[in-house]
Parts: C-alpha cells; sequence; structure tokens
C-alpha cells in the first residue's frame, strides 16, 4: 500500500484510499485523517468499511453505481407488450420504435430492449421476406424488383451551356423550360439484371396492370414470378387484386413501410438520373424517353463483363426459403451488377426450363 502512495503512476484516487488505510493504522481519529486527506469525515468511514469488508480489492475498483434513469415498472413493461401485440398506432399498420416510444411514454432504446426481451419483432416480417426472395429465391420462378418513377421531367435549358474546358467546368443556366412529364414503370430481373421497362404518362392502378401484362407477356409461362413491390396505393386496388387472383403465378412482396431502399430496382433509377436525366436537356417527352430506353439498351447486357458472381454457402442464410422445394435446384450467389455493388441470385438454367 506504501509503495502505491509513493508510485507517480498510481491514480489519485487510489492514492487518498490507501492514505486513509495508512494513516488509520497508526492510529489518527477519523476527523484527523479527513483533515490530512482533504476529504469529508463521511467519506474517510465509507473508505475504512470498503477495506475491512473487501480488502485492496474495495480500494482499487469502484462500486457499482445505480443508473440514474429509474427503471421501467413491470407495469409499464406490460403494457408496451400489450400494445404491440393488440393495438395498432393511428396513422400506420405496425408499430415502429418511436412511435411505439411516444405512445407509452418511455425512451425508444426501452421500447427496443423490451421487445428483444420478449421477442417481439412487429415490422422486421417483411425484412425477412424480401431479403429471403434476395438470398435464396424459390425454384422454377423468377424475382423482379418492381417500382415506378414518376413525374420524370423534360427540361430543357434557355440557353445552351457552355463546355468544359481546361480549368473550369461546364455550365447550365438555372432557369429551365418544361417539356412534359412521364412515368417510367421497370422491373430489374434479379436472374440477369435485365430491366423491363416502359413510359407512361400517368401512374395510376391502369398503367400498374397494363406494365404486368407487359411483364406477364415478355417472360416465360412457364415460371412463377415474384415480385418485391412498395407500400404505393396502386399496388393494392381491388382491381389489381381480382388481376392477381386471375393470374395465380404472380405474387407480391412488399417492402417495409419508408424501406423502399430494399427494392434493388432504386439503384437502376439511380443510374438513369446521375448519368441520363440530371445534366440533360430534352425538347419533348419523346427524347426523355430515348435517353431512358439508351439507358436500359446499356444495363445488364448478358455476354458482357457486367455479372461477377462471387459463391456463398447455404449455411451462410439465417433460415431457409420455405418456397423452396427440392434442396440443391438453385445456385446461390452473390452477383455484381453493371458497375454497382448489387447482390442477387442466379438460379440453374439447366433445372430452369426443364
Amino acid at each position: 500500500m506504501e509503495r502505491l502512495v509513493r508510485d507517480r503512476n498510481t491514480p489519485q484516487k487510489v492514492v487518498w484510499r490507501a492514505r486513509i488505510v495508512l494513516l488509520a493504522s497508526d492510529g489518527l481519529t477519523a476527523e484527523g485523517i479527513a483533515a490530512a486527506v482533504d476529504k469529508s469525515l463521511l467519506t474517510v468511514r465509507r473508505w475504512r468499511r470498503r477495506y475491512m469488508a473487501k480488502g485492496m480489492d474495495g480500494l482499487l475498483k469502484d462500486a457499482t453505481r445505480p443508473s440514474r434513469v429509474k427503471p421501467l415498472t413491470p407495469e409499464k413493461i406490460k403494457q408496451v407488450v400489450h400494445m404491440t401485440l393488440h393495438a395498432k398506432p393511428p396513422n400506420a399498420t405496425h408499430w415502429s420504435l418511436r412511435s411505439m416510444a411516444s405512445a407509452a411514454g418511455v425512451s425508444y432504446s426501452s421500447v427496443q430492449r423490451i421487445w428483444r426481451a420478449h421477442g417481439l419483432k412487429p415490422h422486421p416480417a417483411k425484412v425477412e421476406d424480401v431479403v429471403g426472395l434476395y438470398l435464396d429465391p424459390p425454384d422454377r420462378a423468377l424475382v423482379f424488383c418492381v417500382d415506378e418513377k414518376s413525374q420524370i421531367q423534360a427540361l430543357d435549358r434557355t440557353q445552351p451551356g457552355l463546355p468544359m474546358k481546361k480549368g473550369r467546368a461546364g455550365t447550365m443556366t438555372h432557369d429551365y423550360k418544361r417539356n412534359g412529364t412521364t412515368t417510367l414503370f421497370a422491373a430489374l430481373n434479379m436472374l440477369d439484371g435485365k430491366v423491363i421497362g416502359t413510359c407512361m404518362p400517368r401512374h395510376r392502378h391502369r398503367e400498374f396492370l397494363r406494365f404486368l401484362r407487359l411483364i406477364d407477356q415478355q417472360t416465360p409461362a412457364g415460371l412463377d414470378l415474384h415480385l418485391i413491390v412498395d407500400n404505393y396505393a396502386t399496388h393494392k386496388t381491388p382491381a389489381v387484386k381480382r388481376w392477381l387472383k386471375a393470374h395465380p403465378r404472380f405474387h407480391l412482396h412488399f417492402t417495409p413501410t419508408s424501406a423502399s431502399w430494399l427494392n434493388m430496382v432504386e439503384r437502376f433509377f439511380a443510374e438513369i438520373t446521375r448519368k441520363r436525366i440530371r445534366r440533360g436537356a430534352f425538347k419533348s417527352v419523346a427524347e426523355l424517353k430515348s435517353a431512358r430506353g439508351a439507358q436500359k439498351r446499356h444495363h445488364g447486357i448478358p455476354g458482357k463483363p457486367q455479372c461477377r458472381p462471387q459463391a456463398i454457402h447455404l449455411d451462410q442464410v439465417g433460415r431457409p426459403n420455405p418456397r423452396k422445394g427440392r434442396p440443391g435446384e438453385t445456385s446461390v450467389r452473390v452477383t455484381t451488377l453493371g458497375r454497382y455493388q448489387l447482390m442477387t441470385i442466379s438460379h440453374d438454367f439447366n433445372r430452369l426450363h426443364q
């Protein structure tokens, strides 16, 4: 203990604790020790008791302190669990961490701990469904990522921009002339990266049905089609549901609310925006459609070194897909499509069309 006091590397809190014990062994009273180490009388007595109870370990280690935030009562925990299981928020189909925290009057981290402790997962079911299609697609089926890029504007600049030259970037005017809009419907095939797409003037359930018929025409008739779509209202109208019931090979899988980033076709839309639209000038909607068509033709061309597959073992998949039939008929692979990273799955072509 004296070595601890003399050592310059000893933390100061350990030094004065050791001095309290040493001075007490010399016979000093508690008041004298408090004056010598410049601590309160209560502090001196506390560390003398700590040393008597735990020895040197009691001086070197601080005791655990209770949290400044009071723990949740069993009634509050029961309330959160009951609301999760038997109630719905007024403006959504399921609870999120923050909506539940606001409704229950607790922090969102407390809600997260309660859900984890009780095994409650209000929203990951859709995530597991979508990711399951990417990692372990069903046999004799194609997976398409489907979405709409609405209100694409055919903008023409009022003056031609100056070209780029040494020391100066290319320029364009801030004002523009709007020459109409169009909506791009696209379906990204997760098997080979090809895109089925078309432009339509409006974005209603009628146009969505027309696009579904287009997908039906351009895919082999003997395969099921699993379409990953978002929660837009046009995908759930009674007319769409009737059409899907009459065409049982179509299966819609909805992404969770505010999670359209799970849909891989968003990357295709980002490429169109970055490469064709953002800096483009279009005098008509027809020019805009031709630019969209050029981008689609250069995307996912078979035979080009665009797909760089990397094998992944089935034991890396969290849980088997219940839609699969016999194991081993599907080659599970992680693939890079185009010049950007995408996770996709490749089927065995020889077995796909048997």
